[in-house]
């Protein structure tokens, strides 16, 4: 079963309003096993729509019409849906009655126009679950079918999950299992992952069962996506099992995570694992490292604090940084052996650099120095960063968590 997404209005062309109906859409066609292929956006132009409800219609089994089914003038997918079907539209009853008493008992006079949302395509049904004054539709033709929902997403929301879901389950006969695993990784270009991936691409392409693909993801790194296709649950836990453990051999190195973890979740876990803190003193990044680590709920058992030391005097002062220049390794090993002692934790970590042209004018922008004192060792890393201010603050903060997830694992690449 095939199903596609067409999403109506002029204002997600202009970018005016985010699409978030369609990506919530797919998301639940996946968990119920059907695919959708192709996902599409059309103006509110009559033309343009039955264009795109033909060309839909070419290639799936099923429909669904996003948005369009309000009581104005440029609500025009009743319209749209009863040119490809050719037929007329005739007025609900029940719907126009479920509309004046919406209005009844807001104590609100219902404009003539609200009536338009009970017009239903001749041989169409009404979607039961009508949260607002306009009903879902849905329009056999033939073996295909069109489903259309009002753009409000808790009201499209609603009829998707209650009827439409169903709806196809139903049609599709026997129920299938789409399940998606995230590798989240760091460290490596998206062209260096696909080569690395290459060999295994083919051989899954070859099978189309399951499947990889690659999303970058700025300063979370770079995804790549498990997505397989089963008769049952357990089956698609099981094929993507295996393929993560092929992908594993293939680029254990790079990934820190799993679907939802991120890179501060993961070492707050590894210190916890070992019983240590975690103390930090941050100049370039301005607490950014804090933040993201106390955004994580229950960090307090880790993390005890930070050292924002942004002027150099408050560095040579508080952290015992050697007089001299502070954007250098020696520096970044002081800081870091200084958040360890001020916070009194088992482990420091420290950020020193350059992110724009005023600041060290005798260091390039996008120099950063990373800083790591563990119980066993202390040492330092130079980092050439691209970007603007923003971006290399933000690279800075997560390559030093991967750092100290490295270090803690054990690994020194």
């Amino acid at each position: 079963m095939r199903c596609e997404i067409i999403a109506i209005g002029t204002e997600l062309l202009l970018g005016h309003t985010v699409d978030s109906n369609s990506a919530w859409l797919g998301e639940q066609l996946a968990l119920a096993g059907i695919d959708c292929f192709y996902q599409t956006r059309v103006g509110d132009n009559l033309g343009r729509m039955v264009e795109a409800l033909k060309l839909a219609l070419a290639r799936n089994d099923a429909v669904i019409l996003c948005g369009g089914l309000g009581p104005t003038q440029d609500d025009i997918t009743r319209e749209a849906i009863s040119a490809v079907l050719g037929v007329g539209r005739v007025r609900d009853e029940v719907i126009m009655e479920r509309i004046r008493e919406r209005f009844r008992v807001r104590g609100r006079v219902m404009p003539e126009n609200n009536l338009r949302q009970a017009e239903v395509p001749v041989g169409a049904s009404v979607i039961d679950d009508m949260p607002g004054t306009a009903p879902g539709l849905i329009c056999p033709l033939g073996d295909q079918v069109i489903y259309a929902v009002p753009g409000v997403p808790r009201e499209l929301k609603v009829m998707a999950n209650a009827t439409i879901v169903p709806d196809l389950r139903r049609r599709a006969g026997k129920a299938a299992i789409i399940r998606s695993r995230v590798l989240r990784t760091w460290g490596e270009s998206e062209s260096g992952l696909a080569e690395r991936l290459a060999g295994r691409i083919q051989a899954l392409e070859a099978r189309g069962n399951p499947t990889l693909a690659f999303q970058a993801s700025g300063i979370e790194g770079l995804k790549v996506r498990i997505t397989a296709k089963a008769d049952d649950l357990d089956s698609a836990e099981a094929l993507l099992a295996a393929e993560e453990a092929r992908c594993r051999e293939l680029i254990g190195r790079w990934i820190f995570g799993t679907d939802e973890q991120s890179m501060e979740t993961v070492v707050l876990e590894a210190l916890r694992a070992r019983g240590w803190s975690l103390g930090v003193a941050e100049s370039l990044t301005g607490g950014l490292l804090s933040a993201r680590l106390t955004a994580v709920p229950g960090a307090s058992d880790v993390f005890r604090g930070a050292m924002v030391a942004y002027q150099s005097a408050v560095k040579y002062r508080c952290l015992k940084v050697p007089e001299g220049p502070v954007v250098c390794g020696p520096a970044v090993e002081a800081m870091a052996r200084g958040a360890r002692e001020l916070l009194d934790a088992e482990v420091g970590v420290a950020l020193s650099g350059v992110a724009g042209p005023s600041e060290q004018e005798n260091q390039p922008v996008g120099t950063v120095w990373l800083g790591l004192a563990l119980p066993e060792r202390v040492e330092s890393q130079l980092l050439r960063l691209p970007g603007d201010r923003e971006q290399i603050r933000q690279y800075a903060v997560i390559s030093l968590l991967n750092l100290l997830r490295l270090r803690l694992a054990g690994r020194d690449d």
